[in-house]
């Protein structure tokens, strides 16, 4: 009762300054000379500085009601369950049987300023097409075309180019898989070394010559092992505009499960390559092979100070309604620009490929004629039984004539008078013979063509820029810049199918293990890369670099090389063949080892009180890992902390998110004796648990230990476990088997207790503070979920399901997704097992069956982690043939035939399921979360590994797990997917409740209410309401702050026991101020130094995304303290312990810089934002 009275008190304080304060405002208007004298109209300036500072109060008197509503929240939630426990510390069973914790006296609220919702409510792009329209309007058809099977017959008039000459850029090019039915290292040694080798002797021979390259990954390699003599000629050919590097990732993405930290950083590593070595800046985009392309893509391209790109692989109906309309040249701009600051100009290759056949015009059966490694005697063959034939004096004229016809026809479904053709296909030139057949007699033609006038052609090798630069210069426009006629296009191109009804939706799921592992890579390396520029910077502050391992930059470098490779587009996609597969796991695993080194070292030299007491051992370590993987293809096994009587053990926690973190941490020990103390020694309270190695038996050496911690943000703190009996506040967990059958077994000899009954078809519940699920007694699968703040219980039953495939000659493979028909119940020969385990931090239901294990977590935690669902599905199909496992959500939400993806963890993008299309077309790729809503709730599945996921009927959400398939699906791989691992699958399932903005109860909120209302007369200023977006829409703070905490697992560090002792340690907190709770910090990079590719140079670029967030779904407490600043952020008071000595903004990967600003400067950052700046901190 004390704590609500001061509560009151201070909350009636505030009000009573804010109502006063606005007195006397309103005093001053009503007695202002200036009004008497005119009237009572005011002068505009006067208008103007009273509607700013009424604006200035509004925010402040909202500002006041969120925080004190927020602590009413916190109050209420602690007074109604009586969360001052009789004791003042124990957790206890409160009257309604749900857990109660001590308060951990940290008051928390949530102050989002008011102009940071209006981003959401308005953020519509103006775009003449958006793709939702064009596929709700295309019917999807597949008509034969003619020689253009996809398109349609093109005609033009001869005379068409007599004033302006038609001008064509043919650019030879080589595409290169780091990996894919050979490994990345093979394809090296077999081909890719022989085209650059080839390359920079045959570019010499003649300066008219030209050619792209695009992975730098390749090229990398070949330049370590390149004498001086090629590294200098590759250098003269980019410098003299005959070689050029186009994107310049480390490889070409994928875009469909590629999260946007990897996207960006695997271009960050090329573009950091390509500088340091050749001093070449990529200017255009070349993505010819990813299955499907994503906005994101261009946003980050844009960002990076590209001006242009290119894409291939889109649905032949699009491409075919685009090229029919000639708006296959366009400026991409995303879905929430409101103005055109994210445009990119794009082009889209017209036809099927990108091979010779599919790129000079509609009629493959002449373009392959004019593909001249193809000529009679070579290993491969045109299929349309034409062969290419050499081009002489004898056949010039009949040979230009017919190429010219189709690269007319090309021309006219564009709107310029420049003509792209690409001339390459992958591993191409690999051969000096390829270089001087295609070379010698495409120049022939050439010359042929631009001698002759009345062929109104110019004709030439050119690069990708040179292509674009022709076309903004027959326009008179700088690089970049949108021509008069050309439309601008939001959306994105998702999903793919290159004929019939072949979509390649299969790959969003395919070797989900390695999607996962992918993912917790990812992680660490993000983690990896921010402890140890701290560290680093540290060091140097304290003048002890030379004590510190800097060498282990050289394992961030080795990292970011397996990461950035895995992005390839057969890797992450999961469509290698088998051995390529295992090789990008190896450099996975050694990736992570790596990292893991990082972080351990990392972690010790901050976290030691005494830095001069620090020594650095190499094979000594001060940590141990959180967890260990025996294999590239095993799942980690956690380790388990061996308590002794003698002492303490003690554990370093560090919380990779740039928030502070309320949260429950699991730890395995070695005894049921355990007690767990803070830094300070306060004793915590601790759910004991048993480990279980199946169903029902449980493990007699290994327990779990759960406790509650506060985590500063980027930080570590320490914790004290001892080998204590009989400490109250170590509670025993609650535990129920629920056994199918009559016998239930006998369970004296377990260590922990264990209750057993038979299973019931009744529902039954568990609930926390915050959440109560319901359970199908028959399945031991979720029902419904129930909000604490929510009168309505909501449907919520989890299902699973199984795909089949065809069983003509197209089936399911890699890539395709082709069912037998819509999926049928998962059947169960015997009815599951089925564990409950209820106590103070968490409870939890399993359910066992034979193809699936799934753990549904609550966590009894205030805040984010108490707020959602945790999910854990570990899946085994192994013993299955042509088989998909799905889960499907079915609830009573009303989303009709729409629902929400994300595309690459970045933004969200609406998705209409449409009835015309078959079933696997309406899938689409999760790498982070999807959702379905109605006018009440928002119901989002967050994920941790990239998956595929559609709504296939109002009300649910289904997410394909694994599939097992038995044949290849006629797409190059020559495999199917049998190397299935026992693979687990990470959600967080959020149920919120939607309103027009955070709406207000009680007198507070009537008499704001009514201010509000007085104010707007006054000007007669209307008052804009929140109103849902069709084509735009973004997670809530919670969301973004569920998906953090989901993808950024504590890490959980235990100090190696010592024969002469442990040196004192204290808690690291990195930040001197939080960052505002829409600011994500993507990554704070050490730049390597320009001597000595594995060190790092004085220098780290800070990367941070300002998040867009929706304000109309109800605010609950997130734990910590959230706030927002309209996108203001003050570096040089972010950081402690350490000066700011540069601060300079940078372009996306670092290679364009503006001037550099004071250091004290506040830099801002519009929503959505990304933004790079370079640091020196000493």
């Amino acid at each position: 009762m004390k704590l609500r009275k001061q509560v009151t008190v201070c909350g009636g304080a505030i009000f009573c300054v804010a109502v006063f304060s606005l007195y006397l405002m309103l005093d001053r208007v009503q007695h202002e000379p200036a009004r008497r004298q005119n009237g009572g109209n005011f002068p505009r300036s006067q208008i103007s500085v009273l509607q700013n500072r009424i604006e200035q109060l509004e925010q402040l008197l909202e500002e006041n009601h969120q925080i004190i509503s927020h602590i009413k929240d916190s109050v209420m939630e602690l007074t109604d369950t009586g969360a001052v426990s009789p004791s003042g510390h124990l957790p206890f069973r409160s009257a309604n049987g749900s857990w109660v914790l001590p308060f951990d006296g940290h008051p928390t609220f949530l102050a989002v300023k008011p102009q940071d919702c209006q981003f959401a409510a308005g953020s519509q792009s103006q775009a003449d097409v958006q793709m939702l329209d064009v596929n709700s309007l295309l019917k999807f058809d597949n008509p034969d075309g003619g020689v253009w099977k996809q398109g349609f017959d093109i005609t033009y008039d001869a005379d068409e180019w007599d004033k302006e000459p038609l001008q064509v850029f043919v650019v030879p090019h080589s595409h290169n898989d780091p990996g894919w039915v050979k490994t990345f290292d093979k394809y090296f040694t077999d081909q890719t070394q022989q085209i650059l080798n080839n390359m920079v002797v045959k570019l010499a021979e003649d300066p008219r010559r030209k050619f792209i390259w695009s992975e730098i990954s390749f090229f990398a390699k070949w330049w370590e092992s390149a004498d001086a003599q090629k590294q200098e000629a590759a250098r003269k050919l980019i410098l003299g505009g005959q070689l050029e590097i186009v994107t310049g990732g480390w490889v070409m993405t994928d875009e469909a499960n590629v999260h946007y930290f990897a996207m960006i950083d695997q271009l960050i590593e090329g573009h950091q390559w390509l500088e340091r070595n050749l001093g070449t800046t990529p200017r255009s985009g070349w993505a010819i092979d990813p299955f499907g392309h994503s906005s994101t893509m261009a946003y980050v391209l844009k960002k990076a100070n590209l001006t242009s790109m290119l894409i291939q692989r889109v649905h032949y109906s699009v491409k075919k309604h685009f090229a029919a309309t000639r708006n296959l040249e366009f400026m991409w701009r995303q879905n929430w620009d409101t103005g055109s600051s994210s445009d990119i100009f794009c082009h889209m290759m017209p036809f099927y490929s990108y091979d010779v056949p599919h790129t000079c015009g509609p009629d493959p059966k002449i373009c392959c004629q004019f593909d001249f490694k193809r000529l009679p005697g070579g290993r491969i063959n045109c299929p349309w039984k034409i062969p290419p034939k050499a081009v002489v004096e004898a056949n010039l004229a009949e040979r230009a004539q017919l190429i010219l016809d189709q690269y007319r026809k090309k021309s006219k479904l564009f709107r310029s008078k420049v003509l792209l053709i690409p001339l390459g296909d992958d591993f191409r030139y690999d051969k000096a013979l390829e270089w001087d057949q295609q070379y010698t007699n495409y120049q022939n033609l050439f010359d042929y063509m631009n001698s002759h006038t009345e062929m109104h052609v110019k004709a030439q090798f050119g690069t990708l820029t040179d292509y674009f630069s022709a076309l903004y210069k027959s326009y008179g426009l700088a690089h970049g810049s949108r021509p008069a006629d050309f439309p601008v296009l939001s959306g994105d191109f998702f999903a793919y199918a290159d004929r019939e009804d072949h979509y390649w939706t299969g790959y969003f799921t395919s070797r989900p293990f390695y999607k996962s592992l992918d993912r917790v890579i990812e992680s660490h390396l993000r983690g990896a890369e921010i402890l140890y520029s701290l560290a680093v910077a540290n060091a140097r502050h304290m003048s002890m670099e030379g004590r510190y391992p800097v060498s282990d930059y050289a394992l961030l470098v080795d990292a970011r090389r397996s990461v950035g490779l895995f992005q390839h587009h057969d890797a992450i996609t999961g469509t290698a063949k088998e051995n390529v597969v295992i090789d990008y796991g190896t450099r996975l695993l050694r990736s992570l080892i790596g990292l893991k080194r990082v972080i351990i070292n990392a972690a010790h030299f901050l976290v030691m009180k005494n830095k001069e007491f620090y020594r650095f051992y190499q094979t000594e370590p001060f940590l141990e890992t959180d967890d260990r993987r025996a294999t590239q293809d095993s799942l980690p096994e956690r380790t388990l902390i061996e308590l002794d009587p003698a002492g303490p053990r003690y554990l370093v926690l560090f919380n990779p998110f740039e928030q502070e973190r309320l949260c429950a941490v699991t730890v395995l020990v070695n005894t049921v004796k355990v007690r767990v103390l803070t830094e300070d020694g306060q004793t915590v309270p601790v759910q004991l648990s048993a480990q279980w190695s199946s169903a029902s038996q449980m493990s007699g050496e290994v327990f779990e230990v759960t406790f509650m911690v506060r985590l500063p943000p980027l930080g570590l703190t320490i914790f004290h476990l001892y080998n204590s009996p009989d400490s109250p506040m170590t509670l025993l967990s609650d535990t129920l088997l629920r056994l199918p059958g009559n016998s239930l077994p006998h369970r004296a000899s377990d260590p922990l207790p264990v209750r057993s009954q038979q299973t019931d078809t009744k529902t039954f519940y568990v609930s926390s503070q915050f959440l109560t699920l319901g359970f199908s007694g028959t399945t031991g699968l979720l029902e419904s979920i129930k909000r604490k703040d929510d009168p309505e219980e909501v449907k919520v039953e989890m299902h699973f399901l199984v795909y089949g495939t065809r069983i003509s000659k197209d089936k399911s493979g890699a890539y395709l997704f082709l069912p037998d028909k819509k999926a049928t119940p998962y059947e169960y020969k015997e009815p599951p097992a089925v564990r409950l385990v209820e106590g103070p931090l968490f409870s939890e239901v399993v359910a066992y069956y034979q193809h699936f294990q799934q753990t549904i977590r609550i966590h009894n935690v205030p805040g984010v982690d108490g707020l959602s669902v945790d999910i854990t599905t570990s899946v085994d199909i192994r013993d299955q043939a042509n088989k998909e496992l799905a889960m499907r959500l079915v609830t009573n939400i009303q989303n009709g035939d729409g629902f929400y993806t994300d595309l690459n963890g970045f933004q969200m993008q609406l998705r209409q399921r449409h009835l015309k299309l078959p079933l696997q077309a309406n899938f689409y790729p999760m790498p982070s979360q999807a959702y379905i809503q109605d006018s009440n709730h928002r119901l989002t599945l967050h994920t941790a590994q990239s998956l595929g996921v559609s709504s296939l009927r109002n009300g649910e959400l289904e997410v394909i797990l694994d599939r097992r398939l038995m044949q290849d699906d006629n797409r190059g791989l020559g495999q199917g997917l049998k190397d299935n691992k026992r693979t687990v699958n990470r959600f967080r399932l959020l149920l919120e409740r939607r309103s027009a903005g955070n709406k207000a109860d009680g007198f507070f909120a009537k008499v704001f209410s009514l201010f509000h209302s007085l104010l707007s007369k006054m000007l007669s200023d209307r008052v804009q309401e929140m109103t849902d977006s069709t084509t735009t829409s973004f997670p809530s703070v919670l969301s973004h702050m569920t998906n953090g905490i989901l993808n950024h697992n504590v890490l959980a560090l235990p100090v190696l026991p010592k024969r002469r002792g442990i040196p004192p340690l204290q808690t690291f907190a990195p930040l001197k101020s939080s960052l505002p709770c829409d600011f994500h910090l993507l990554n704070l990079r050490s730049i390597q130094s320009q001597q000595d590719p594995n060190a790092p140079s004085p220098y780290a670029a800070l990367i941070l995304h300002r998040l867009g967030f929706d304000c109309g779904l109800d605010a609950p407490n997130l734990g910590f303290n959230c706030t927002t600043t309209q996108g203001q952020l003050n570096i040089s008071s972010l950081f402690k312990d350490v000066e700011l000595q540069l601060l300079q903004p940078t372009s996306l990967t670092f290679m364009y810089s503006s001037l550099p600003l004071a250091n004290h400067s506040t830099v801002s950052l519009n929503p959505m934002d990304i933004s790079a700046f370079k640091l020196k901190l000493r």
